[in-house]
């Protein structure tokens, strides 16, 4: 009988122990998509207590703490700290399977060295035992990233982002990790948010021109990706809810975009006509710059009406949508391709059954030169579990190449979530080590420790770090 969270945890074998310790254990981080500050790096502030680290702005925690029943108050209210943690701690105990109880005890362990189970009963002294270690330096944002050993973080950042916090880390030689900023135009794509006026008018201000055609608007976004490129950007990112794609008409474009600005509503038709053309320039955009453009496909947002109209979007009342993904997809890779314009590209999709859809699709487009151009990203949001991440890898390896496969991302807002990472290179070892034990593939721990090595670290550097304009 094994102990919760051992030095083996995850690793059934010997020879997943053996391919842990010896390539995933201490490999470096390349965390190409997260949501975190660059503001709270630069300025690297104590926490006042573990509450503000582990529950601020963690949807994951917030969602099930409603489904414990938790009022709200806890949750996003006014409560104070402590009574937002003892709320924290009572639900624990009840996510048993979830990875959410994982993380929670890892992210104790690693970070904290503390091997309590958070229940009811531990909570006020972990509490305590945590608020007191975030008092000295070891515990603020940048020794939680150095101590992870991350190499580069990608974050998260909207087009008319000034990216002083950016330049500011670019420019400090004291923090040696690169922080690069991510090109995330979802202002310029969700043309029927109420703010769009508002984001095209700030859009106006930071690129200096008076945004009355689309020929000017795509002129705005170019200099924008320039402004980012000199700032260090490397990859754009979508948030494509249904990958729908029609072959767009620039004049009828134009028409739909200027009734936009005079506030006139869009049909849907138009809405995906709109954002066909868009994400067709923009992809143009990023292949003349050598970005990785990333498409997130798949979430069903804000499902809750009352909860978005009281506390606002994105706030936890997401889940998984059925779109299918596979005929938009392809005809938009396409489209790119056939004008040479198609950029690396990562796929994620956040509901499972397209894994296969996904898997395959990477081997539809391809460049001399690039192994993997075309990626099935990590196992996403509600796929990014045990049963999600060994399904991703699998299906990737039954239909496309593992080998090359870019690896983990966190995407949080939490300088304690790297502790996924351990948990997806577990699972990654004890997928191989079940292979050669099996004879499923050569005896060669040197080849399975290359292949660790790359898929927890280098394959994702060299994805994205060594082709740029």
């Amino acid at each position: 009988m094994k102990a919760f969270l051992e030095h083996d945890f995850l690793l059934e074998s010997e020879t997943a122990l053996t391919l842990y310790e010896k390539a995933a254990a201490r490999a470096p981080i390349f965390d190409f998509h997260c949501h975190l500050d660059p503001q709270e790096v630069w300025e690297n502030k104590p926490y006042q207590s573990i509450t503000q680290l582990w529950l601020g702005g963690d949807h994951y925690k917030w969602r099930v703490m409603r489904m414990q029943g938790i009022g709200e108050r806890y949750i996003t209210g006014n409560a104070d700290d402590w009574e937002k943690f003892r709320a924290w701690a009572e639900t624990v105990p009840n996510l048993i399977g979830n990875p959410l109880y994982h993380w929670t005890h890892l992210e104790l362990k690693m970070f904290f060295g503390i091997e309590k189970i958070l229940n009811s009963k531990t909570a006020r002294e972990i509490f305590e035992e945590c608020n007191e270690k975030l008092r000295n330096q070891e515990f603020r944002p940048r020794a939680f990233i150095e101590r992870s050993n991350v190499k580069f973080i990608g974050t998260t950042d909207d087009p008319n982002s000034p990216l002083e916090f950016h330049q500011l880390l670019n420019q400090d030689t004291s923090f040696k990790p690169t922080i690069a900023p991510t090109f995330r135009p979802d202002g310029a794509l969700f043309i029927e948010r109420p703010s769009f006026k508002d984001w095209i008018g700030k859009l106006e201000e930071v690129s200096n021109v008076k945004i009355n055609s689309v020929e000017v608007f795509l002129e705005a976004l170019k200099q924008r990706v320039y402004f980012f490129h000199e700032n260090g950007c490397r990859a754009a990112d979508h948030d494509i809810q249904k990958m729908e794609y029609i072959e767009p008409n620039k004049k009828e474009i134009e028409v739909l975009f200027n009734k936009r600005l005079n506030g006139e509503e869009l049909s849907y038709k138009e809405l995906v006509a709109y954002r066909s053309f868009l994400l067709k320039e923009l992809g143009k955009m990023y292949a003349e710059k050598q970005w990785v453009m990333q498409l997130h496909m798949g979430a069903m947002r804000n499902n809750n009406t009352k909860m978005r109209e009281l506390i606002g979007s994105d706030i936890g009342f997401d889940s998984v949508g059925e779109a299918n993904i596979a005929e938009g997809l392809s005809h938009f890779l396409d489209a790119l391709d056939q004008e040479q314009a198609l950029p690396r590209t990562v796929l994620f999709n956040l509901n499972p059954k397209d894994n296969a859809v996904l898997a395959g699709m990477t081997g539809n487009f391809y460049e001399e030169g690039i192994p993997g151009k075309i990626q099935f990203g990590s196992g996403w949001w509600f796929n990014d579990h045990i049963d999600g991440m060994e399904k991703q890898m699998k299906d990737l390896a039954n239909v496309g190449q593992l080998s090359h496969f870019i690896g983990m991302l966190t995407d949080s807002r939490s300088f304690l979530s790297y502790a996924r990472h351990d948990y997806f290179r577990r699972i990654l070892c004890n997928i191989l080590g079940e292979w050669l034990e099996k004879g499923l593939m050569p005896f060669d721990m040197e080849l399975a420790e290359n292949m660790v090595k790359n898929i927890s670290y280098y394959n994702a550097e060299r994805f994205f770090m060594e082709r740029s304009n």
